[in-house]
């Protein structure tokens, strides 16, 4: 946890404290956590315990980016949110990765998919793009009072998933990352703070994990945690269609280090030991 969050929850801590008598431990312990207590099934759902609404940014409105689509939740009663950027990879747009916006969103996250400027844009543009977006996001007058602008987080797919490293190494902030099948020239991160998932595909011929998502993860000696998840048989474009394994460690991670919610713990460590049955051929945690 980042010292500025610490400091946070410390003051949140102490304040809550002076009202005990009404106030729930949870809540004293941590002002972040959003949603029950989660299970297996909850984070393997299709869709988490927040109904969710969307609203469209278009190209012509998009500042720094190519456009994009915002899921948030309805409700704010619970508080305010975290913020996901993703990116889709090379040569796509958002349909790609179009999936992932309502599944974490429902799960207590205002998430924006985007287009990029060019669908050829390298990992460094879309590093800066998916900060544009979070920027947006924040700002928008639909979801600004929902959002919680020292929570923020991106992912991204390929050269997308290249670019949340070139995001989180330019904005120090960020709480997390997680590439999705990654690819970006640069294999060493040490610059990057946020905590970051990488999840490789075994059967990757374009960005094959050693050479991408293995050497990202062990140059990320820096972050305030890493983690490699790789999925069994799969190909670079596992990503695109929906998939449990990718969405309930996605959101574990989300959990974990956007929201500091230390309940999905019991997902990230000790993790899910590789086998034929989980779909996983790796798993490793620092």
């Amino acid at each position: 946890m980042k010292l500025s969050r610490l400091i946070a929850m410390a003051f949140a801590s102490a304040a809550l404290t002076v009202g005990a008598a009404t106030q729930p431990v949870a809540a004293a312990d941590n002002p972040y956590e959003r949603g029950p207590n989660p299970s297996n099934s909850s984070i393997e759902a299709s869709r988490g315990p927040f109904a969710v609404s969307t609203k469209t940014i278009s190209s012509l409105s998009a500042r720094g980016f190519g456009g994009g689509t915002i899921y948030y939740p309805t409700s704010t009663a619970e508080g305010t949110f975290g913020v996901v950027a993703i990116s889709p990879g090379y040569t796509a747009g958002q349909s790609t990765i179009s999936w992932l916006g309502p599944r974490i969103a429902s799960q207590g996250f205002v998430v924006i998919t985007i287009d990029t400027n060019s669908r050829f844009d390298q990992p460094g543009s879309r590093g800066n793009q998916l900060l544009a977006a979070l920027d947006q996001t924040i700002a928008d007058t639909t979801v600004r009072n929902r959002v919680d602008a020292s929570r923020q987080a991106v992912m991204g797919h390929s050269m997308g998933g290249g670019g949340t490293l070139e995001a989180a190494k330019s904005r120090r902030s960020l709480e997390a990352t997680v590439g999705l099948t990654p690819w970006n020239l640069d294999k060493s991160w040490p610059e990057v703070e946020a905590a970051s998932l990488e999840i490789g595909a075994q059967n990757d011929s374009i960005a094959s994990p050693g050479s991408h998502a293995i050497p990202f993860y062990n140059s990320l000696t820096n972050a305030e945690r890493r983690g490699y998840l790789e999925l069994r048989g799969a190909s670079h474009f596992a990503p695109n269609t929906s998939n449990t394994t990718i969405a309930k460690y996605s959101i574990a991670w989300l959990k974990r280090y956007v929201d500091d919610d230390t309940r999905y713990e019991q997902f990230i460590s000790p993790g899910p030991s590789p086998s034929l049955p989980n779909g996983i051929s790796d798993y490793r945690i620092d």
